[in-house]
């Protein structure tokens, strides 16, 4: 049997303990806080739980508490009906330069603020279209779900596999580097793209919890979108930085909702009144 060592981690306003394997490879981790164990590694699922054994020695979870399915929110209400990107339609309008200013920016060969922000709708669409696939797989897929009139979560996925809070960025055809505290594209400037995905995460996880009754822990993930090329350190650990084609591996995910919680959990986050109090 592998000989398994536990390492204690704490960061980001996190608890953890992680089991690795004596070279440094690590095959789970144990969240103190939440109670929840990742096992990354399922041939020493039994080995890793026996690691755990000495810290996990905490009261029994009360029974987790499902709420009677609910009718679907009122239509201007319904998060369901929003399309990809849609937060993102109005500033561009609000933005987007005149005739003239479009011209001379033509010739001038400058981009428009405009500009960014239909890369970002470009983004968000291709997104979109790899989140439709989850549907077989009994996953719903929310979008630009508002946190507050200037901030939204690109994407909530929920699903057998838990829920994912998704930041979507449209950085085609650079190379992207990825840290554990900033994310430098084409050797440029840190950008606080995994604090805010974290801070997203935390919000999601405190709405949907306080809507359900139950411990809901919704896992950060940054997409790049058509990405020249992606480099993710090992040390990241806390959120998935993948491209649109990497969501995929996401889909096959179980084990974390029963289907009666993926629907009390989508029946609360469809709604927008639950959003109400983000902040």
């Amino acid at each position: 049997m592998t000989e398994l060592r536990v390492s204690k981690w704490k960061r980001h306003g996190m608890d953890r303990l992680y089991v690795n394997t004596p070279d440094g490879t690590a095959v789970a981790w144990f969240d103190r806080k939440t109670g929840h164990i990742e096992v990354l590694d399922e041939t020493l699922r039994q080995p890793v739980l026996a690691a755990l054994a000495p810290y996990v020695t905490r009261p029994a979870a009360p029974p987790v508490v499902v709420k009677p399915t609910q009718l679907p929110p009122p239509a201007e209400h319904d998060l369901a009906l929003r399309r990809p990107g849609d937060a993102l339609r109005g500033k561009i309008k609000e933005v987007s330069p005149s005739l003239l200013e479009r011209y001379l920016a033509m010739v001038l060969r400058r981009p428009t603020e405009a500009d960014s922000w239909k890369a970002g709708l470009r983004g968000e669409r291709v997104v979109g279209r790899e989140l439709a696939r989850f549907a077989r797989r009994g996953w719903h897929t929310l979008h630009s779900v508002p946190l507050s009139p200037t901030w939204d979560v690109d994407h909530l996925l929920i699903g057998p596999g838990g829920v994912f809070s998704i930041n979507t960025k449209n950085h085609r055809g650079k190379s992207i580097w990825v840290g554990d505290h900033a994310v430098r594209i084409n050797h440029g400037e840190g950008r606080p793209y995994l604090r805010n995905s974290r801070r997203e995460a935390a919000i999601v996880s405190r709405v949907l919890e306080r809507g359900c009754g139950f411990p809901i822990a919704a896992n950060p993930v940054l997409v790049f979108v058509r990405p020249a090329g992606l480099t993710v350190v090992s040390s990241l650990r806390d959120v998935r930085a993948l491209d649109e084609r990497g969501l995929a591996a996401l889909a096959p995910l179980t084990g974390r909702l029963s289907s009666a919680q993926v629907e009390s959990v989508y029946a609360v986050a469809r709604d927008q009144r639950s959003w109400a109090a983000a902040l």
